[in-house]
């Protein structure tokens, strides 16, 4: 088959939207012939280096650029690569179609930088069409925000009121519509996109590992010593929600335990503040921000995972843990609560801050105490990952569902789900 993906972000190597991008367009060129739609800027030349290190025959890279505007995306502004964004996907549609016209594409699939209140309007074409993973549909809950800056508060409320008038964009709604099938990274954007009047959503994850990288992880043992040490990872951000694992550290009051924070940005201060405030500061340690190798060496001296984020679309960070058959415990929103099950750790509900700090110090207490319940849910999210997350398991499923969805027998109103979590 041929296969047309549009990927904004794309660059092997990296985390994030350009790793989905890449991976993804990397994995399905194992069974189908791909042409990828991306900027050309600076990962091109990664891109052409990482080929010919390692070629793809089936992979192939078409870059192009606004002829105006081109370099709007690098000014340092959310808004600005927003309206990049918005006009390179017009763009793409001209591209597209003229590439329609000389190859024949029997799907096309927009992979990333995907909110679900922006449109692809490659859905146009006369081709089935997959949308996603797209995400943005998370909401931290209004309770949580007594905790916040006046700053976050404004961040949240400029979040909300972009949602909304994209969801007012007629050209969003005709996305959705258009689309064989959705694939939404969280039940939030899936019920969003629901109310748009459309069915067909599958709700996904969009990171995975590669298979190297979990047979490494793997090699991680339970720490043994006396020291009972929790983890969390990530930027410093209000809505990474680590004050509430602060207040839960403080709460559980555990013995001959310390809580590693790893990462950096502007809500240092206040959660070293937080944590002296709650007489716990000698037992929360701040790493800042490591490299990947060491950041992987602490998480091996830890039990479990402490990740409360309130509107993470997804990550890497929970199936890193996860793979090094370690339980994680997050709230029960977004991305978070996709990867993790009740078996692989505790998803806490998100009620209220003092509900969510009390059960998560609960979990904490209960993994600290039972060495043998940390081993089962560790050796069970390892079976989680290679299972669902592995990147050739989700390749193939995806290749798949190319296959059942251009079938020219099919029903394309209503594709079948291959998998679920």
């Amino acid at each position: 088959m041929k296969i047309l993906i549009s990927a904004y972000s794309c660059e092997p190597g990296r985390g994030s939207e350009p790793g989905v991008g890449w991976n993804v367009a990397r994995e399905v060129a194992k069974y189908h012939e791909v042409w990828v739609l991306t900027r050309p800027d600076e990962s091109s030349e990664i891109i052409e280096a990482e080929l010919a290190r390692n070629p793809v025959p089936n992979l192939h890279f078409v870059y192009f650029n606004l002829p105006f505007l081109g370099s709007l995306w690098r000014w340092n502004q959310s808004g600005a690569m927003q309206i990049h964004y918005y006009l390179w996907q017009i763009q793409a549609y001209f591209v597209a179609r003229r590439l329609h016209r000389q190859i024949g594409f029997d799907a096309i699939h927009h992979v990333t930088f995907v909110k679900y209140s922006n449109p692809s309007f490659l859905s146009l074409l006369p081709v089935p069409f997959i949308w996603g993973p797209v995400g943005g549909g998370e909401s931290a809950p209004k309770a949580f925000w007594q905790d916040f800056s006046w700053r976050a508060k404004a961040y949240e409320t400029a979040r909300s009121l972009v949602r909304w008038l994209g969801e007012l964009d007629p050209f969003v709604h005709m996305t959705a519509k258009k689309s064989a099938i959705v694939r939404a990274t969280t039940e939030d954007t899936a019920k969003r996109i629901r109310k748009m009047g459309v069915n067909q959503v599958e709700v996904i994850c969009e990171s995975g590992l590669p298979k190297e990288e979990i047979l490494s992880l793997a090699q991680c043992s339970m720490p043994t010593d006396s020291t009972v040490r929790f983890i969390s990872m990530g930027r410093l951000l209000h809505w990474k929600g680590f004050h509430l694992g602060i207040r839960a550290f403080a709460k559980a009051n555990l013995p001959n335990s310390e809580y590693w924070i790893l990462g950096d940005g502007p809500e240092r201060q206040r959660l070293q503040n937080l944590a002296e405030e709650l007489g716990v500061a000698e037992k929360v340690k701040f790493w800042g921000r490591l490299p990947r190798e060491q950041s992987l060496e602490k998480l091996s001296k830890c039990i479990a995972l402490v990740h409360p984020s309130l509107h993470d679309s997804g990550g890497w960070v929970c199936l890193e843990a996860m793979a090094a058959g370690r339980p994680v415990l997050c709230l029960d929103l977004g991305g978070p609560a996709v990867q993790v099950t009740s078996e692989t750790g505790f998803k806490v509900s998100a009620h209220t801050p003092q509900q969510a700090v009390e059960d998560l110090a609960i979990a904490m207490t209960r993994l600290a105490e039972d060495s043998e319940l940390r081993t089962h849910m560790g050796k069970a999210a390892q079976t989680r990952v290679r299972e669902v997350f592995d990147r050739e398991v989700m390749g193939l499923a995806l290749a798949q569902l190319y296959e059942e969805i251009a079938a020219p027998n099919s029903n394309q109103s209503k594709p079948m789900l291959l998998h679920s979590n």
